[in-house]
């Protein structure tokens, strides 16, 4: 009996003892959790058996969804019919309105929506097949997605400081590389602005990145759920879809700078052209036997969200300000302890790197990979953070993801309190989870040497 074999009690006739279990001819396919949503799970179970947790695990947006949302969402909660595969078409006009007022002008029969940009993107990759190229490190989505399709991903570094796009050069190595070897490689994936490192890739190495994708015939896969939530608002988010329009597909959401991830809302603005068509005809028929359509109040209230009324615009500004204070405060403690970090740029995380500490953590605690240090950290204090290998790092990187944005507060009274904060570090229970966070990391690293 192999661990594999998967067991089943046959029914028995009326009257009769039911048939002892006995082994189905083949096992099951083994797809582990996503480990994004497992560390949620296992700061959950900890909390349910009273211990105190310090959850900076998952990637959740923590502020409040605006009460216009839940009023639209609430106005078209009678809307039980199937829809279009695409996505109504007020939804994609909104859509396409988005992104026009980004520099991107959008035909919205090139906009498809689904249930979460996490389903479209498997979507797409599904239609592409072939290997991917994702950076690494990055989301862990891509590679597990990819490797759901039967394909391979392929994993290339980024350049320093600049998490979410793959080295330029790398990349064209590697798909040199793999194509020698005879694999089949379709695309590459980007994320602007990153998770897991919370930075954001220059203009320069985003124009290389396509500039190799073109000479490689790859298509472009560009993940800007974050998009909105760089915290420097001045700053030009680098455009993929501007420097090669005939291969780019962009994808966004609801789920972060509206904190509406439960809601599972997203959008696929697809290139035109020949290519751009074809890959909606494929993209929609896979959607139709998986998803059928989105669902339509959510998609009512997503079409508000993207037509931008002025009070979303002002709490999508408010969220990412109060990101920007909390990771940037997160960063200085880590900074404290000895650790390498860089200043977060977007979004709601930070990737420190506790290489300086190495020979102490191991000395002490036994720690020689990054999963090691999450790991103590989990069991012995309660702190919830992800190791870089989960995000394709290297094993015995001591790097981590961290996103301490489900301590804005524990309720909406005081995430409202944290959103309307000069100083959002300095409320009470904000300033208790960073005290608390460098007493851990003072007690792990020996005080802070």
């Amino acid at each position: 009996m192999s661990s594999g074999d998967v067991f089943m009690t046959v029914p028995a006739a009326p009257g009769l003892a039911p048939s002892p279990a006995v082994p189905l001819p083949h096992g099951l396919r083994p797809v582990p959790l996503s480990p994004t949503l497992a560390i949620n799970e296992a700061l959950a179970r900890k909390s349910r058996e009273g211990l105190p947790v310090l959850p900076f695990g998952f990637g959740e947006a923590g502020i409040p969804i605006h009460p216009s949302l839940i009023r639209e969402l609430a106005a078209a909660a009678g809307r039980g019919a199937y829809g279009p595969v695409a996505g109504s078409a007020a939804l994609r006009a909104a859509a396409a309105g988005y992104w026009e007022r980004r520099g991107l002008p959008t035909d919205p029969d090139l906009v498809v929506s689904g249930p979460g940009s996490k389903a479209l993107l498997f979507g797409l990759l599904t239609a592409l097949g072939g290997d991917v190229v994702v950076p690494a490190p990055s989301w862990v989505t891509y590679a597990a997605q990819t490797e759901l399709t039967g394909a391979a991903a392929i994993r290339v570094a980024t350049p320093p400081g600049e998490g979410g796009v793959p080295s330029p050069a790398l990349l064209a190595d590697a798909v040199v590389r793999a194509r020698a070897r005879g694999r089949t490689v379709r695309a590459v994936v980007l994320t602007l602005p990153d998770n897991p490192t919370g930075t954001l890739a220059g203009e320069e190495t985003v124009a290389r990145v396509c500039a190799v994708a073109r000479d490689l015939d790859l298509v472009i896969i560009c993940d800007e759920i974050y998009r909105d939530l760089v915290h420097d608002p001045g700053r030009v988010l680098p455009s993929a879809a501007a420097h090669a329009p005939e291969r780019t597909v962009v994808t966004t959401a609801l789920s972060k700078q509206h904190a509406a991830g439960g809601w599972r809302i997203g959008v696929a603005r697809l290139p035109d052209g020949p290519f751009g068509h074809a890959l909606r005809a494929s993209l929609l028929g896979i959607g139709s036997e998986i998803w059928s359509s989105p669902p339509a109040p959510m998609q009512h209230a997503a079409a508000y969200a993207f037509g931008e009324p002025d009070e979303l615009v002002a709490h999508v500004a408010r969220g990412r300000r109060l990101h920007a204070a909390v990771t940037t405060a997160v960063a200085a403690r880590f900074r404290a302890a000895g650790a390498l970090v860089r200043e977060p740029e977007a979004a709601f995380y930070l990737y420190p790197d506790l290489e300086p500490l190495r020979d102490r953590l191991r000395a002490e605690h036994g720690v020689r990979t990054g999963a090691d240090l999450t790991g103590l950290l989990l069991e012995r204090y309660g702190l919830g953070v992800l190791p870089g290998v989960v995000f394709g790092d290297a094993p015995e990187a001591l790097r981590m993801r961290v996103a301490p944005s489900l301590v804005y507060g524990a309720d909406d009274e005081h995430r409202h309190a944290a959103l309307a904060a000069a100083d959002p570090a300095a409320l009470p229970w904000i300033a208790a989870a960073l005290d608390r966070l460098s007493g851990i990391l003072a007690d792990v690293a020996g005080g802070g040497r």
